[in-house]
Formats: C-alpha cells, structure tokens, sequence
C-alpha cells in the first residue's frame, strides 16, 4: 500500500508542476501580448500625430521616425528604462567638476524651468551663490 501511495503522491505532484508551468507560460504570453499591444497603440497615435501635423517636425520626418520607432519596438529594442535618475546624472558625467554638482542639481529638479519642447528647448536655471572674493 505505501508504494502504491507514494507513486500517487509522485504523480500528483508532477501533474501540479506541469500545471504550474502552463500557468506561468500563459501569463508570460499575456504580458508579452499586452506590451506589443501598448507599444502598438502607442506607435499607431504617433502617427496620427505625424499626418495631423501635431509634432514640431515636417510630416515626413515624423513618419520616418515613427516607422524607426515601430521597428525597434518589434525587435524589442525600444524600451523606457524608467530610471530617469540615472540618466539625468549621465547627462553631467561629461562636464568639470566645477560644473557637474550644479547640472546634478538642476536635473533632479533644483532651480527654475522655462521654455518648452514645442517652442525648442527647456532652459533649466539654478543660481548659486558664490562669496566675493577678497
């Protein structure tokens, strides 16, 4: 009897394991499916905004770079790291070192921002004060 249980038991618990990975492949899918579907619509309303005239580039520039988008995206390529921190700070690396703590500073958010995309450019301005000299 305890051999005949113990093959049961085997049995259940590898059938659990195949269910398992059914389970986890399908939602592997599912999110796979639902990120190409994301990065479809996203792709699809940039352009939308292209043949609108809704960007600040020329219509076929736009397409141009919406079409390179698209394509980067189905090689999976395109991706938003989130880590916007880190590429704030990537972006002082290059400066002095007299330079490098204020552009920190005013890419974490330090100073005042004017400008906008749409009219060329954000002017980011910190003002640090710096002791005569004597």
């Amino acid at each position: 009897m305890t051999i005949h249980s113990s093959r049961l038991t085997a049995t259940l618990r590898m059938a659990l394991a195949a269910a398992g990975l059914v389970l986890a492949t399908g939602a592997a899918l599912a999110a796979e499916g639902n990120r190409q579907a994301v990065a479809g619509s996203t792709i699809a309303q940039e352009r939308q905004n292209c043949m609108d005239g809704n960007t600040n580039q020329d219509r076929d520039a736009c397409l141009r770079e919406a079409g390179a988008a698209k394509q980067e995206s189905q090689q999976g390529k395109l991706r938003d790291s989130g880590d916007y921190r880190s590429n704030a700070s990537k972006r002082c690396e290059t400066l002095p070192a007299d330079q490098k703590a204020d552009c920190e500073r005013r890419a974490m958010g330090e100073g005042s921002v004017s400008g906008s995309v749409d009219s060329g450019g954000v002017v980011r301005e910190l003002v640090t004060p710096v002791p005569a000299t004597k």
